[in-house]
């Protein structure tokens, strides 16, 4: 619902830490599960989970009825995604691979209506609240959305304090596993090379009144984290959650009544 994505922008923007989760499987029961589970936000992932723009309304739905808040991450930063989304009823966005502060302007203007962006403006959609938007109320939509950009890549943190200067742009997360492949460290989020450019990524946020954001993979690495600035917080999966599950309920299984199984 409205009311939940912008408690979490307002939420953000105060600098409490918050918690999500990631959304992969393409199943709406998985994501309200995440959600009644106490997760504050629920990333339903268009680029590598297994959504479609088709299916994606209901996840919405069900993640809203969770009364945590649903932020879609997009396929890419275009004018098309974004909208698409957008006009669907997503009031919040995460953005993979924006490696300069140009794609970024891009990204923002895509999420904003004219004068300040280049958003399609299509008034019946849901997002705009089926017709109860109107001409005049347009121009400020954009207020109620967060937009969450992704750091990727040597270049983004190297960009990192320019895109966060731009007005509109409310978190840069971390993609730890394409940074440390970029920073030719893959998977090796102990490197000092990898830790200098997650510092960085966290002082650019806070010099210009932005949230750092990360996905951790062990909650092992929240404290240092959390220590360098970061209060956007991703931690799990669906998919995750029930590959270990099964795993350790069918290793349980196992070791009591002997033998390897298949």
């Amino acid at each position: 619902m409205v009311t939940t994505a912008q408690s979490l922008r307002a939420r953000i923007s105060g600098g409490d830490i918050s918690l999500g989760a990631f959304a992969n499987l393409g199943a709406a029961m998985t994501a309200e599960l995440l959600g009644r589970a106490g997760y504050d936000w629920i990333i339903l992932d268009l680029e590598h989970g297994l959504l479609t723009e088709q299916t994606l309304l209901h996840s919405m739905q069900a993640v809203e009825a969770s009364g945590a808040a649903a932020v879609i991450r997009v396929e890419e930063g275009t004018r098309l995604r974004i909208g698409r989304a957008l006009d669907l009823g997503a009031r919040a966005l995460m953005v993979p691979r924006v490696d300069s502060a140009e794609e970024a302007a891009r990204v923002v203007s895509y999420s904003r209506y004219p004068p300040t962006g280049i958003r399609g403006v299509a008034l019946p959609t849901r997002g705009a609240g089926y017709g109860e938007l109107t001409h005049t109320d347009a121009a400020a939509a954009h207020e109620g959305i967060c937009l969450m950009l992704q750091i990727e890549s040597a270049e983004a943190v190297e960009a990192a304090p320019d895109i966060a200067a731009l007005d509109g742009v409310d978190v840069l997360f971390v993609g730890p596993t394409d940074l440390t492949h970029s920073l030719g460290v893959p998977g090796d989020v102990s490197h000092a090379r990898y830790r200098a450019a997650v510092d960085r990524v966290a002082r650019a946020a806070a010099d210009h009144g932005k949230r750092a954001g990360v996905l951790l993979w062990s909650l092992d690495q929240l404290a240092q984290y959390v220590d360098a600035g970061y209060r956007v917080i991703a931690a799990g999966s669906d998919g995750a959650f029930v590959a270990a599950s099964a795993r350790a309920l069918v290793s349980d299984f196992r070791s009591r009544v002997g033998g390897s199984g298949r």
